[in-house]
């Protein structure tokens, strides 16, 4: 057999491959740094307090915009009594985006979260509690260039939970003080199709909903994906995207040629690439002409998918490479199915957390799992165990590459009994596979960290407002970029070498280096790697 390209490629060519892959690893930090602007950015919008002239009118498609005829300035208390104003009255108003006609979002923007923050101002008469539940009649509306009319697009009565605090001392003297409470997480749009939306919403106060008190303005914060950061985002996925398809073509073509089965870890590879293409498939392209509320679930679905593959290759690639052959079993998944149902177990618990929200959000945008304190915990719960779980499975992969190390640590003993062929076929062998055991092991790392910042990044708005992580467009970028090299690197690496050269010498006659042959003794129909093999055998020269 001939064996992998990496054993038979000479160490000058192996040099050029490995400077062009740190290369392009290196130019998608820099793409991240220099080029892409930051991945989200974020408005923050004052509401206009208006006169709703027919509350009793529950119709949801009414709207009221920015412009109406009867403001309300909720500075002026004592008018807003006299003429008695009350809550079911006023509409707040929230235009976006901010300078709208002149400013309008871009359908490169992907994406809209809404969060509001409610002035509450004290009342010596009123006594809240440290956490309020809100009731929030919410509708939403959009509007394109050329309209007159803005149009419905949902609505919701929703209930949240804000937790409020008075920094000052409860008195007399602290009348008219504002309260400092937190976010309150509102809507959370898939799709930004439209070039205007506007938010209506109102706080219907009872006896049992609402009695909070005097609101002195309510402020929209409106985040979004930045329109640079798309198109540099889907600039890479549309490069990525056939470069990993002729890839995978090559791959599969040279193992079809030989005469054997492919081998477990050649069907992991072509599984592996196959996720890989899938999540650089430049989809997103069809939300510039199409609306498409479902793309951020189907996003988080390829993610899914792909993390799964991915941290179940490293796994069978370790075990693979532990160099026991013992239980006649290579070749199958069977040795694996522990450590693979762990991760189809975890990963299948993240889907259906995602789909118990963004799911429901295709229907209805204002859900939100964070509104009571089981769905908060609930949802947290998923998060840390999440987390944990990361961790745990990288210290587990480092445990089973430390046994790789070990176990080729223990047959490298006998190379110096070996000729001088034999003995320097081994060492070549061994020191590429150990360079690359080490850039696995630096993915792995890289992929477990930039996925537990994800996670708090993604969730910090809506469960701890006073946190401010804000993750640049290189550790996007450049993640990005690393899942595509190190996968390319594999497949290429890992494709089967068609070439034959003499097995002794190692070197010609002119001392110039020829590439590594699998040695005419190393027969193993089912190895795609001599090094695999290297333990099985029984007589040694």
């Amino acid at each position: 057999m001939p064996g992998t390209i990496l054993e038979n490629l000479s160490g000058r060519k192996l040099s050029v491959l490995v400077a062009v892959f740190l290369i392009g690893q290196v130019i998608c930090f820099l793409i991240g740094g220099l080029t892409a602007p930051a991945p989200a950015s974020t408005m923050t919008i004052l509401s206009t307090a208006c006169i709703d002239p027919h509350p009793e009118n529950t119709d949801p498609s009414r709207w009221i915009a920015r412009d109406c005829k009867q403001k309300v300035e909720l500075s002026h208390r004592d008018k807003i009594i006299d003429k008695h104003i009350t809550a079911k009255d006023i509409v707040f108003v929230g235009a976006m985006p901010l300078g709208m006609p002149r400013l309008d979002f871009s359908r490169w923007q992907q994406n809209l979260v809404g969060v509001i923050q409610i002035d509450l101002l004290y009342e010596k008469e009123l006594k809240l509690e440290p956490s309020i539940e809100l009731t929030l009649n919410a509708r939403l509306f959009y509007k394109n260039k050329g309209d007159t009319e803005w149009k419905y697009y949902s609505h919701a009565e929703e209930k949240r939970l804000m937790d409020c605090s008075f920094d000052y001392v409860e008195d007399a003297n602290s009348e008219g003080y504002p309260y400092n409470c937190t976010t309150v997480p509102l809507f959370e749009l898939g799709s930004l199709h439209h070039d205007y939306y506007m938010l209506n919403l109102r706080l219907p106060a009872d006896k049992k909903r609402n009695n909070i008190g005097w609101i002195s303005d309510i402020h929209l914060h409106v985040i979004h994906m930045n329109g640079g950061f798309t198109r540099v985002w889907l600039s890479m996925k549309a490069v990525f995207f056939p470069i990993i398809l002729a890839i995978m073509t090559w791959f599969w073509n040279r193992v079809h040629i030989l005469q054997r089965t492919p081998a477990l870890l050649e069907y992991m590879l072509i599984s592996l690439g196959g996720t890989l293409a899938f999540l650089d498939l430049p989809l997103e392209f069809l939300t510039l002409f199409f609306e498409m509320p479902y793309m951020l679930l189907l996003g988080d679905i390829r993610q899914g998918i792909f993390y799964a593959m991915l941290l179940s290759f490293w796994l069978v690639f370790a075990g693979e490479h532990m160099l026991i052959n013992d239980q006649g079993e290579k070749n199958s998944l069977r040795l694996y199915w522990k450590h693979l149902s762990a991760i189809v177990i975890g990963c299948t618990s993240l889907l259906i957390f995602d789909l118990c929200e963004r799911g429901v959000q295709l229907r209805n945008p204002f859900y939100s799992i964070w509104v009571t304190p089981v769905g908060t915990n609930l949802a947290l719960s998923f998060i840390i165990l999440a987390g944990i779980s990361a961790g745990i499975y990288f210290i587990f992969l480092c445990y089973m590459i430390w046994n790789v190390f070990r176990n080729i640590s223990i047959k490298r003993a006998v190379l110096p009994n070996m000729s001088s062929a034999r003995r320097l076929h081994y060492e070549g062998i061994i020191y590429r596979f150990n360079f690359l055991m080490l850039a696995t092991l630096i993915c792995a790392a890289i992929t477990i960290v930039s996925f537990i910042l994800s996670q708090i990044n993604e969730g910090q708005h809506k469960w701890d407002d006073s946190m401010d992580i804000e993750l640049s467009s290189a550790l996007f970028t450049g993640v990005y970029g690393m899942w595509n090299i190190y996968i390319c690197a594999m497949l290429i690496l890992y494709a089967p070498s068609h070439k034959q050269w003499p097995s002794d010498p190692i070197c010609g006659e002119n001392g110039e280096e020829v590439e590594f042959n699998r040695l005419p003794t190393d027969s193993s129909p089912n190895e795609i790697s001599s090094l695999t093999s290297f333990a099985s055998k029984a007589a040694i020269e």
